[in-house]
């Protein structure tokens, strides 16, 4: 059996981010923070198992509890996560050698200073070697029930997207959560021109493919480091294609006044101000002056001068003159539902308490949006959710009834359909002063 030191560093550092997501964090920022501390093999590893034990955690933790005979809360944390890691490298990852997925495994248990774990957790992967079938769901008769433990999810989630999209749908979606999404990016024009950015990243041996839903964006596959020095340089910028769509549709024309109700991190408010030019001026609001400050990391980076930030809560009061803006972008605060794909911890986290104080809160802001927007002027609301409760009933609540909006379009995006992040859009124009409403619509 290998040495107490010989866990990779991949392994090691997805043990302690595990653990720390365990306790509140997000893999996402934690892998960012570890990034540079790894080679590019390793860093690839980290992610896929990191990302990997999130999705299947719920169908992890069954498969825990069938070779081990205990209960999954009976075992302490490390133990859990050592064997979720152990367990999704033997099912999933069929490059890695099942003697190193069990003995950095049992080594892990080891240098967390649970030596008396090392035999339970060599048992139980022993065993997972010889019963490679197995499968938790097999036993289930309950068809949301099943659906839940073989895609991953709480039964709760299946429920409700079951109850409101259909069972079809709600399957097809959860599947699709476990899948790793697509790099997207879109160009910064300031910096640089597409034809030399595709040149770039072609000689470096990507793939690439103009995005279906969404002007100047593009997926990619490989040049990985070459994606990282474009990034870097500011010359591109990661985004998913949804959330680009969200600024597309804002239509910013040069010269308009634009407040971004909640911009941090800054994507949207960053490419509007690309697309718009040195003229106008977008506000870029947020009540968190440490996200904010990577709004104004992202402006410098890409040379934007247009954009002023703001720390403000937008579900106050405004500090502005009413209709002061051209455009209003609330793009807001919602339970990232749309994005399980990219923050699978985000499903054992969220209850649906949350999702009924996000929609409170979202009516808040989307309230006083209403009142900065000019005559002529265009709205628009959007959430990284797929809740009705999110999306539909805030906008029918808020301007359901308000005659001076008129609603363009909505737009969903889902991850099994257009294979990006799943968020919802919806578009409204302000009516002139003295311009009578001759159409209804339903939100």
């Amino acid at each position: 059996m290998a040495k107490p030191n010989e866990i990779s560093p991949a392994r090691r550092v997805a043990f302690k981010i595990l653990q720390q997501v365990e306790s509140g964090a997000f893999s996402s920022i934690l892998l960012a923070a570890e990034e540079p501390q790894l080679q590019p093999a390793d860093r690839a590893l980290c992610h896929e198992l990191v990302l990997g034990v999130l999705r299947w955690q719920l169908l992890l933790d069954r498969m825990i509890e069938h070779f081990s005979q205990r209960r999954i809360e009976s075992l302490d944390l490390p133990v859990r996560i050592a064997l979720r890691l152990g367990l999704y490298q033997l099912r999933y990852l069929t490059r890695i050698p099942a003697s190193a997925a069990v003995n950095e495994s049992v080594n892990l248990v080891r240098a967390a200073r649970l030596s008396s774990a090392r035999a339970l957790v060599n048992a139980v992967l022993r065993r997972a070697i010889r019963e490679p079938e197995f499968d938790p769901a097999a036993t289930v008769s309950d068809p949301l029930e099943r659906i839940a433990v073989q895609t991953s999810h709480p039964l709760w989630l299946i429920d409700r997207w079951a109850a409101t999209f259909g069972i079809v749908e709600a399957e097809a979606f959860s599947q699709a959560n476990n899948e790793v999404p697509a790099t997207a990016f879109r160009l910064v024009t300031k910096k640089a021109g597409e034809t030399e950015i595709l040149e770039k990243l072609n000689a470096a041996g990507a793939s690439l493919e103009s995005s279906k839903i969404v002007a100047g964006a593009w997926r990619v596959t490989g040049a990985t480091p070459r994606l990282r020095e474009l990034t870097a340089a500011g010359e591109i910028y990661l985004q998913d294609e949804a959330s680009q769509l969200v600024a597309q549709v804002v239509e910013v024309k040069p010269g308009n006044r634009v407040l971004d109700l909640c911009a941090a991190p800054g994507g949207k408010t960053t490419m509007m101000a690309d697309r718009a030019g040195d003229r106008g001026m977008i506000v870029a609001a947020d009540r968190s002056a440490t996200r904010l400050f990577m709004v104004t990391n992202t402006s410098r980076l890409h040379e934007l001068k247009n954009i002023t930030p703001l720390v403000l809560d937008g579900a106050a009061r405004l500090p502005f003159a009413k209709e002061s803006f051209d455009r209003v972008l609330v793009d807001a605060p919602c339970s990232g539902t749309g994005t399980l794909r990219r923050n699978p911890e985000i499903r054992w986290r969220l209850t649906p308490t949350d999702i009924v104080r996000l929609g409170e809160q979202q009516k808040q802001i989307l309230s006083r949006a209403l009142e900065a927007v000019k005559p002529g002027g265009r709205l628009v609301y959007s959430t990284c959710s797929v809740e009705t409760d999110e999306n539909e009933d805030v906008i029918e609540e808020v301007i359901g009834r308000d005659e001076r909006f008129l609603l363009v379009n909505t737009t969903r995006t889902w991850p099994h359909i257009e294979k990006c992040d799943g968020f919802f859009i919806a578009v409204f124009q302000r009516r002139s002063h003295g311009s009578v409403a001759k159409t209804s619509r339903q939100c």
